[in-house]
């Protein structure tokens, strides 16, 4: 059998001397799988999705990304591991000197992908999520949901074996984040594992999909 993308065994964290802010989340995310986490705000969702990139360790508790061992994960591993997944940040974390081109095309750039081999697929991505006509425009320039639907772009352009998105329709139209949302499934599809973020309900009610609700810091439901 393959073994889960992700995978946590009453995981908790805690900075320094405080309060556990998770607490014994367990929980495994299949290969293919597309599954909703939501909760109130505060719950814990953006923290969680910080312990799978590895960008926060836990305190307690065993993580496995693809098979491997959170605590053994390092250096060029780590980076290796991080390009296995695409990420999509609340705060978008666009490169304001890049354009939205050049933003959505970073991941390529990164494997070294001569631009003629991608360029064209970049450009169908683009006027998929409405911005065919903003490739060459700046991030400043952008509207918050532009920016919003670079950063979805750029996270699905390499078609990464694990999908992380954080409210990734929380700023563009309900019509919009209907396309977006069939933007994640057909890529899903094809493969890859998703796991989106959202206290949006209307979105999550539109796919027959697991969801894994927080509150409290607690993995309270597991559908």
């Amino acid at each position: 059998m393959e073994q889960p993308v992700v995978a946590f065994d009453n995981v908790g964290l805690r900075y320094g001397q405080g309060p556990e802010i998770l607490h014994d989340i367990s929980f495994a995310l299949e290969p293919g799988s597309f599954q909703f986490l939501t909760g109130p705000s505060g719950a814990g969702k953006t923290t969680l999705l910080r312990l799978i990139l590895l960008s926060l360790r836990p305190s307690r508790g065993l993580v496995r990304l693809f098979g491997l061992e959170a605590s053994g994960i390092a250096g060029q591993d780590l980076t290796a591991v991080r390009r296995r997944m695409g990420v999509v940040f609340q705060d978008f974390r666009l490169l304001d000197h890049l354009t939205t081109y050049e933003n959505v095309a970073l991941p390529l750039r990164v494997q070294e992908r001569e631009e003629a081999s991608y360029r064209a697929e970049v450009m169908e991505l683009l006027a998929w999520v409405g911005l065919g006509e903003r490739a060459h425009a700046l991030p400043p320039v952008l509207s918050g949901g532009e920016k919003q639907r670079a950063a979805i772009a750029r996270a699905l352009i390499a078609r990464p074996e694990l999908i992380l998105a954080d409210e990734p329709t929380g700023n563009v139209d309900p019509a919009l984040a209907r396309r977006l949302l069939r933007l994640f499934l057909e890529l899903n599809r094809l493969g890859t594992s998703v796991l989106i973020a959202t206290h949006d309900l209307a979105l999550m009610d539109q796919v027959d999909a697991r969801r894994l609700v927080l509150s409290d810091g607690q993995l309270h439901r597991y559908d």
